[in-house]
């Protein structure tokens, strides 16, 4: 197999990363430096759901799998690319959105929901996403699907003072099936080759999710 190209999805990781309401900033600061210890080393403050990032059951579920209890094989795999886009702000995603695509989805592959929203990363607008609906959802998962990933920062709606939301279905849905859910991820428009994908997570311990460095592999025989 030859390496034709690689996309990166994720967003990168500094204190200027745009975090979800009420999550912890991310900080950053030399540990160490060169010219006073003979190295450079960073020390990092982030939380487990910090930038591009995938979700385990636990992250909904008590008894859910964690972060470094789940099969590798979720995280890697065929990618489909689910073209979502032009939706409205909190519009919600629904299985006629879906429906073209459902052919080609099956069990291991890699749902991947193009909202176009990654676009507005860095700015508030980022937050009134469009979000999946939980009936699509359930019909993703009758299909075989346990890997979500999406461009923008929530699979469900993001509650505020004006949109409680319905307190996060899809989130329930997935981790009650034993899937996983990616988030922040971008540059799905980017992508015009079948991909692999690998979205990986740090090996956190006991983890309701964690940071993850996504990509969309070309590859050829």
């Amino acid at each position: 197999m030859d390496l034709r190209r690689i996309v990166d999805l994720s967003v990168p990781l500094s204190e200027a990363t745009q975090v979800y309401p009420g999550d912890p900033a991310p900080r950053i600061r030399a540990a160490a430096r060169i010219e006073s210890d003979g190295f450079n080393l960073l020390s990092l403050h982030i939380g487990s759901q910090t930038g591009t990032h995938v979700d385990a059951p636990y992250h909904f579920q008590e008894q859910g799998l964690r972060i470094d209890e789940l099969d590798l094989s979720l995280f890697v795999g065929e990618g489909l690319v689910i073209d979502v886009t032009g939706h409205a702000p909190r519009a919600r995603i629904t299985w006629e959105s879906i429906a073209p695509a459902a052919a080609r989805l099956r069990p291991g592959a890699l749902a991947m929901l193009h909202t176009g929203w990654s676009s507005r990363y860095g700015d508030d607008a980022y937050f009134d996403h469009p979000f999946l609906d939980a009936h699509a959802c359930r019909r993703l998962l009758d299909l075989g699907v346990r890997t979500f990933l999406v461009d923008a920062p929530n699979i469900d709606e993001t509650p505020d003072g004006r949109h409680p939301g319905d307190g996060f279905p899809v989130h329930h849905l997935i981790a009650e099936a034993g899937g996983v859910i990616g988030e922040n991820l971008r540059n799905f428009e980017e992508i015009d080759f079948e991909p692999f994908v690998s979205c990986l997570p740090l090996r956190l311990t006991g983890g309701d999710g964690a940071p993850a460095r996504a990509v969309a592999i070309h590859l050829t025989a």
